[in-house]
């Protein structure tokens, strides 16, 4: 089942930390590790379920 509700004790921190994640990068850099990030929460989460209603719900 996939969880839409916050789940993040910061969520702030995090946003922080991806934002500087990307410093420095150039566009197609910045889009590489984007989806090395979205291919390892993927693996991390595991779950092919889950992971199709993440993609519907993005859509949305």
């Amino acid at each position: 089942m996939l969880n839409l509700k916050p789940n993040l004790d910061d969520t702030d921190g995090f946003y922080a930390a991806l934002l500087g994640a990307h410093e420095g990068l150039s566009d197609a850099e910045s889009e590489a590790l984007n989806a090395r990030l979205i291919l390892i929460f993927a693996n991390h989460i595991g779950n092919e379920g889950v992971l199709k209603a993440a993609l519907e719900a993005a859509k949305s």
